[in-house]
């Protein structure tokens, strides 16, 4: 058992999701909509947290040795929570609650015993899971399993996004087209860091469309 999981963003009509960029062609209807969806927690990757939540300047172990298996450390239970996804547990924190809520961070095993260590020592939860990297079912499981989370927002970046689509975890898509395009070069996609060639393109099913205030379209599919 996993938890139903809805991805959640807002893009230019190109598909670029830069914060930045989006911040200037889109008001409020990231946030009223996201509430419509009725997902308590949230779950954004190192990038996103690191623009919006972690503390500046990132986190670097002076001892180095790698947990080197599945753990969980649960510091509280909640109705909710706010996740991130750092696979080598490098970003810092100065609270262990982002917007009120519990902050529950996801590395793999490789990240360091060290920052463990201090994650406990702040009273912020954590998964330690997958050898190479995170292995993201086996983490949402436990996110079922040990901290009671039915329903989960995915609210990126691209390449968190990429990782959950390849993996067969996202469940829907919620969709906010923003009226401009940025159009530069290199940026990052909704969807994005999928290097197969032989990757197949994932069909959709249209379940929603409307027109919002900003000239901003809604649109709502089901995999």
């Amino acid at each position: 058992m996993r938890p139903y999981v809805v991805c959640h963003m807002v893009a230019s009509i190109d598909g670029r999701i830069d914060c930045a960029m989006v911040d200037k062609i889109s008001g409020d209807e990231y946030y009223t909509t996201l509430e419509q969806l009725a997902c308590p927690s949230y779950l954004e990757g190192r990038v996103t947290m690191e623009h919006y939540h972690a503390a500046a300047g990132g986190y670097v172990p002076t001892l180095s040795k790698p947990v080197g298996r599945t753990e969980v450390f649960v510091a509280e239970t909640s109705e909710a929570y706010r996740v991130s996804v750092d696979t080598m547990g490098r970003l810092s924190w100065t609270s262990n609650r982002i917007e009120g809520l519990p902050l529950v961070c996801i590395v793999s095993e490789q990240a360091s015993e060290a920052y463990l260590a201090r994650l406990r020592a702040q009273e912020i939860s954590w998964i330690a899971v997958g050898k190479d990297g995170i292995d993201l079912g086996r983490a949402l499981e436990i996110l079922y399993e040990q901290f009671g989370v039915k329903r989960l927002g995915l609210l990126g970046g691209g390449h968190i996004n990429g990782s959950f689509l390849k993996a067969g975890l996202i469940d829907e898509i919620s969709l906010l087209l923003a009226p401009g395009i940025d159009g530069r070069q290199g940026g990052t996609s909704l969807f994005d860091g999928i290097t197969e060639p032989e990757h197949i393109p994932v069909s959709l099913h249209l379940e929603h469309v409307e027109r919002l205030a900003n000239e901003v379209v809604w649109l709502r599919y089901k995999l």
